[in-house]
């Protein structure tokens, strides 16, 4: 039996040509999402590896908790520098500690360095040609490196490393994507505008930076430009000890050092070390988690092709098993038993998933490396492994068996259960009627549709039910189960909608070409559940993309009307780096002649409500509700005036904010901010007592030169007094900010919730005026971000554009929008996403197409006897391709409009969702679904070419004789 299977899977090889391929498809996107994976998780080992490269780093010794808070950080730098540069923070958070604790770390035996390094974000290096430079979405880094504050596995290739403000050094690879070299002068952009500086040195790193752009500045400037942009004086995550400067220490080494650490480190200090080793791992396993979502995306589409594809191979194997059921039946009356028949099928389908597996393990790895080299060229060299490991190829493997052997099960029983004589027939296995499955998929839709009216009154209405645990579960339950009903359901009840969509579908082109229309229209209910099937691949492709359709197209339309009929301003002004906008920019702008009102928009950062966690709270003047974006307190009369609140001194809070809190309006909250100020006398103390050490330590060196030269020892004289003169010399260079003594201050405020806004834009935020946020805030803490303007009336508006976009030319990413660049710049991530649901599209409709074309092929193979008689008695060859095509045309159609049916419906149901999370407006895309339909048909007309042309190609006489 084994032998027989193998003899008719080679025979039936030409057949298998489709299924081969959507088994291609669907097991290349599996390794490829596993080899994607495994190629960023490797980059990401490579990166730690080289960004925290310490032997031992010590950081606070408790936890941190995140609770539930408003908004969040926007902080856009970082203080963890090249110990954690680049990728991210651990998972877990710590208390900060100081970073003079560095000194006390140096001293202790074994350790060569310890250095708390300063990485800061949302830099911006002008290339030789004067503009700006981008590189592709990958950050731009600012690092503190230099004597002091090493970096083992940066290598200085030429020049050397900053000493000054107006310094820095770039990697080579900067160097020649910039087009600048060690000696020029150039731009850069940091969170308080643009700085002249030198390019004093070149350096490597050890592994790739992934396109990011690294520049080494001086670590004081590094020191200083985090803790503005974070406002925390002296506070740092962790400081990188390294156990020596050349070698790193085995793990072993490692943690002998951390315990060497721990017992020396002052109880005080509230800090504990820990190996290199254990917190490159903490960071490595946190960003591959955060970048986890990339192989269920790749994924998604490995499930579409392999479902799809199912169907593909069940039709191709019903029809090998119609054709195949006179030798079964021999075989059973030989002695066969139905196993032996089942596993005679079966076997085929093993070789057919074979192949298909095998030729799918080398798609994907060929697309990884596709992928790479794209990536390359635009400027983000990836140096991870992306040949697919043995895991990733039997992963591969089993996925495709399985999923073949899946869709052949069904056809190899019914070639193992079918009596022999009836099997003898030429009449055997006429098609089951569709009645149970018409009402079983029809229940299973309604279910699905029950599921969502249920999603729907679970966030409009109060208390839905009257079990509180159902209340409060996430709609995104009710929502999903429902969706997967209704989409199983009329996947179901699909062949008892063929005659309906035959008599609806067909009327055109029965009318309009009565022969080949007419036969094309009875073909399409011959089979049923293979005219189903086959459609199916549009249907999922096209439910799908038609679903996230509308609701991209329902967020679009939202934004616009937010922007068309809330916003009345005509400019907005945003930093394309770091999200800040500074006094001097702002001022820039306010000037430009033609600006009537600009309405500043600033953050204050690190505000606790009711003790929470540290949160964002925005800060604005009333006219930002009076001439930009007016609030809407609902249908509530009772959620106050937000006006008069915020011009009193309230705070104004969006209704989500109140949701999740539990607040009412009138209710006290009580706000706290930590202000991190200059201690003067306590710097004052620090410097003296450093000045008195200095002078300690030149008097001794002096007092020992003086003895040595009594004793006429001359040389070693001339020597201490060099000394002391380089102790002199060296106590000028220190870094004063060393000697800065900082106390932190709590400043505590009561507030009174003045109003509650419903408007999608103000719904998570949280507001105080001006006043109360300078009182809350420092310079460092109390940020703008964004600038809204209005034109001079009867101005002209483009006019008035170019003086904004003048003005601010000098700070290089200051951006300046209209209205309408404002739309679109707020639907760019909107685009992004359709961008992805068009590959979708492309995907089902390239699966589709073989479906389409392994049907028909099927079709015209069981009925060549039929296509012979009609030519012989006239019909032409043309009449023989337009009753195909038309089929063909029909059967896609079918799938398209279920799918922008099911699509629309779903999407419908989403939007009316989250309406109060600010999609606000339904929008569906009817021009886009109709080009779906119009290409639908294309794809049905060319699904046709091949069977018609197999099916004209056979003599009439021997296609007439055919049995």
């Amino acid at each position: 039996m084994i032998r027989i299977g193998l003899r008719d899977a080679r025979a039936h090889m030409g057949r298998f040509i489709m299924s081969i391929i959507a088994i291609m498809l669907g097991v290349s996107f599996v390794v490829g999402s596993f080899c994607f994976r495994d190629m960023l998780n490797n980059q990401v080992s490579q990166m730690m590896a080289t960004n925290a490269d310490a032997d031992v780093y010590v950081r606070g010794a408790t936890e941190q908790h995140n609770d539930k808070s408003i908004g969040t950080d926007s902080s856009s730098s970082s203080d963890s520098g090249a110990s954690s540069s680049l990728t991210g923070n651990t998972s877990t958070t710590y208390n900060s500690i100081n970073p003079n604790l560095a000194q006390t770390l140096s001293k202790i035996p074994g350790v060569a360095a310890a250095s708390p390094s300063y990485m800061v974000s949302g830099l911006v290096l002008v290339g030789a040609n004067g503009n700006a430079r981008s590189s592709m979405g990958a950050p731009t880094l600012g690092i503190g490196v230099g004597p002091g504050n090493e970096w083992r596995s940066s290598t200085l290739t030429k020049g050397h490393w900053a000493e000054a403000d107006n310094q820095i050094a770039l990697t080579n690879e900067a160097l020649d994507k910039s087009g600048l070299t060690v000696g020029d002068e150039t731009t850069v952009v940091f969170g308080d505008g643009p700085h002249k500086v030198k390019v004093v040195g070149a350096f490597n790193t050890a592994s790739s930076q992934a396109g990011a752009t690294i520049i080494a500045i001086d670590p004081a400037l590094a020191k200083s430009l985090s803790e503005q942009s974070t406002g925390k004086s002296n506070e740092v995550s962790q400081i990188g000890v390294y156990g020596s400067k050349t070698t790193p220490l085995d793990e072993q080494q490692q943690q002998q050092l951390a315990d060497r650490i721990n017992r020396d480190l002052p109880k005080s200090a509230d800090a504990h070390a820990v190996t290199g080793d254990s917190v490159r791992d903490e960071t490595t396993k946190s960003v591959q988690d955060q970048m986890g979502f990339v192989q269920p995306l790749i994924l998604i589409f490995a499930i579409i092709a392999l479902f799809v594809g199912s169907f593909i191979i069940a039709n191709t194997f019903s029809m090998i098993v119609h054709d195949s059921m006179r030798g079964y039946a021999l075989l059973r009356s030989v002695g066969a038993s139905p196993l032996q028949i089942f596993m005679t099928v079966i076997i085929q389908a093993l070789v057919l998933g074979l192949v298909g597996s095998v030729l799918g393990i080398a798609l994907g790895w060929g697309m990884v490396r596709l992928i790479v080299a794209g990536l390359n060229a635009a400027g983000m060299p990836l140096t991870g492994a992306v040949d697919p490991s043995l895991t990733d190829m039997i992963v591969g493997l089993v996925v495709g068996l399985v999923v073949t052997i899946v869709g052949a099960a069904w056809p190899a029983r019914t070639a193992a259960l079918a009596p022999p004589i009836q099997a003898m027939n030429a009449t055997v296995n006429p098609e089951k009627p569709v009645r149970a499955r018409a009402i079983i998929g029809a229940v299973m839709t309604v279910l699905g549709a029950c599921c969502w009216a249920f999603t729907w009154r679970l966030v409009n209405v109060d208390d839905p039910t009257p079990w509180k645990a159902v209340n409060d579960m996430t709609v995104g339950w009710p929502l999903g189960v429902g969706a997967a009903l209704v989409v199983l359901g009329v996947i179901v009840m699909a062949p008892a909608l063929v005659s309906p969509a035959q008599a609806v579908l067909g009327w055109i082109p029965s009318h309009l070409f009565p022969v080949t229309g007419r036969l094309a229209t009875r073909n399409i209910s011959r089979a049923k559940r293979r005219t189903a099937n086959t459609a199916t691949a549009l249907f999922v492709g096209v439910a799908i993309v038609g679903c996230l359709a509308v609701v991209a197209s329902s967020a679009k339309a939202s934004v616009n009307s937010l922007v068309d009929t809330g916003f009345k301003g005509d400019f907005v002004a945003m930093n394309a780096a770091n999200g800040q906008l500074t006094d001097e920019q702002v001022k820039a702008m306010e000037d430009v002649k033609g600006i009537d009102t600009a309405v500043p928009v600033s953050a204050v950062m690190g505000v606790t409500y009711n003790d929470s966690d540290p949160s964002l709270v925005m800060a604005s003047d009333p006219s930002l509700f009076t001439k930009i974006f007016s609030p809407d307190t609902g249908d509530d009369e009772q959620q106050g005036d937000p006006v008069a609140a915020l011009r009193d001194g309230d705070l104004v809070i969006g209704a989500q904010v109140a949701k999740n809190q539990d607040w009412k309006l009138g209710q006290t909250v009580t706000v706290r901010a930590k202000q991190v100020t200059v201690d003067e006398q306590a710097t004052r103390q620090a410097q003296a007592q450093y000045q008195q050490h200095v002078q300690d330590q030149i008097m001794q060196v002096q007092q020992e030169a003086q003895r040595l030269a009594a004793q006429g020892d001359l040389q070693q004289a001339q020597a201490k007094a060099e000394e002391a003169q380089k102790i002199a010399e060296d106590a000028k260079h220190v870094d004063p900010m060393t000697l800065v003594k900082t106390r932190t201050d709590t400043v505590t405020k009561k507030l009174k919730i003045g109003a509650i806004i419903t408007n999608s834009i103000y719904r998570t935020m949280a507001f105080v005026n001006n006043k109360v946020a300078d009182e809350l805030g420092t310079p460092q803490t109390h940020m703008t971000m964004v600038l809204y303007m209005i034109a001079d009336k009867g101005a002209d508006v483009a006019s008035v554009q170019r003086k904004l976009q003048d003005a601010v030319k000098p700070y290089y990413v200051v951006n300046i929008m209209n209205r309408d660049e404002f739309k679109s710049t707020m639907a760019t991530m909107i685009n992004s996403i359709l961008i992805i649901l068009y590959a979708l599209l492309a995907l089902s409709i390239v699966i589709a197409i073989f479906g389409i074309v392994n049907t028909l092929a099927l079709s015209v193979a069981e009925r060549t006897k039929e296509i012979g008689l009609l030519r012989a008695i006239g019909t032409s060859n043309g009449q023989v391709r337009g009753m195909l095509g038309i089929e063909a045309a029909i059967i896609s159609v079918f799938g398209t409009l279920l799918g922008i049916i099911v699509g629309i419906s779903a999407g419908m149901v989403i939007r009316s969702t989250y309406a109060n999370n600010g999609l606000t407006q339904l929008a569906i895309p009817w021009g886009e679904l109709g080009v779906f339909l119009v290409l639908s048909i294309v794809v049905g007309l060319v699904a046709s070419i091949s069977p018609a042309h197999h099916a004209l190609k056979q003599p009439v006489l021997d296609a007439v004789a055919s049995e």
